[in-house]
């Protein structure tokens, strides 16, 4: 249980938006985890899911109709329910008097959205003008508590980064898609028989090629100098995030045939050197942050911190480190730090 929960002079009534979703399920079993103070809980969720019901502390809760159900009465609405969700109604809600932390893309890049990443730049909370708070994207999330203490120590300068995407940060679509290729292309069925080296897979669906058996370094949709909008998150949300307006970053995102936990290797330049036994010591005592020799998504995954290894010097740059950082991009990328939000608001008295 955090000391902020258990610290808080009064009880929140809470909201939920996509509560039917992975992100959403998960928000559920964190706030109870992590004792947070909810006096009640209230749940949203488009109109096909409209009156399904989901448990919670014993009890059976109605889900209601995200867009029109009247929020007056909450203080906290989590929203996890894609962006045009958001951009529809986040601004309705925090106007009806709740705080919205908001899990989509749709209000990351507005200077008015304070854009936070809770062992990293809390501060940022001190001005909400819209009443609305962005989480950032579940990939930027897994770098920033290994990246924050080392640009406070160093000095970020400069950052390329591949990463290694689990098919569930494509939402229950994606990880059925990945479970059918993977069923169809079971060893024994007829799906593997090579011809050529190729092996028949359903059409994909969610993205440009089969993930199962396959990497697909190409994220959705193609937006600047040939960028896709993923690597482009991973750009914005590291210089809003650490303050950092014009870090030069380069991006690759790639989707791997994983269910859970999202990966970076990570090139850092610095201003000044940081040597790899200072900056091993530096992510020792982070918060947020656990040192692994082999740091990996089935050990990140259902775990809160996020996991750094294979920390180098790269001899290509002056100042210049390289590491492997993975973290539950469910969990940590979008649930926990949401709720770690929350908790830094009622330890601000909202």
């Amino acid at each position: 249980m955090s000391n902020t929960a258990q610290d808080a002079s009064r009880k929140v009534h809470v909201g939920i938006v996509g509560a039917t979703g992975l992100v959403g399920e998960l928000m559920r079993a964190t706030l109870t985890e992590r004792g947070f103070p909810v006096a009640s809980l209230r749940l949203f969720a488009s109109e096909r899911s409209a009156g399904k019901k989901l448990p919670w502390d014993g009890a059976d809760i109605v889900v209601e109709d995200a867009a029109t159900a009247d929020y007056t009465g909450l203080n906290i609405v989590f929203f996890s329910a894609g962006g045009s969700t958001s951009r529809a109604l986040a601004e309705k809600v925090a106007a009806a008097g709740a705080t919205v932390i908001d899990n989509s893309s749709a209000w990351r890049n507005d200077p008015d959205v304070p854009l936070v990443v809770s062992e990293v730049n809390p501060h940022a909370l001190q001005a909400i003008p819209k009443g609305i708070i962005a989480n950032p994207n579940c990939t930027t999330m897994a770098a920033m508590p290994v990246l924050g203490p080392l640009h406070k120590a160093a000095g970020l300068k400069r950052m390329i980064a591949s990463t290694y995407q689990a098919a569930s940060g494509g939402g229950i679509a994606g990880v059925g898609e990945l479970e059918d290729q993977l069923q169809t292309g079971a060893p024994g069925s007829a799906a593997l028989a090579h011809d050529g080296g190729a092996v028949n897979l359903p059409a994909p669906k969610k993205w440009a090629v089969p993930l199962a058996f396959n990497v697909v370094p190409f994220n959705y949709v193609l937006m600047e100098e040939g960028y896709t909008e993923e690597e482009l998150k991973l750009r914005d949300e590291t210089r809003k995030i650490l303050d950092i307006p014009d870090l030069p970053v380069s991006g690759t995102c790639v989707r791997v045939p994983v269910y859970t936990g999202h990966s970076l290797s990570i090139n850092a330049q610095f201003e000044r050197d940081i040597s790899v036994e200072e900056a091993t010591d530096l992510l020792s005592r982070a918060d947020g942050v656990v040192l692994a020799d082999i740091p990996n998504p089935l050990e990140a995954t259902g775990k809160d911190p996020v996991f750094v290894g294979r920390i180098r010097k790269d001899p290509t740059v002056e100042n210049g480190l390289v590491f492997f950082v993975t973290g539950d991009n469910l969990r940590k990328g979008a649930a926990l730090n949401a709720v770690q939000i929350a908790e830094t608001l009622i330890g601000n008295s909202l």
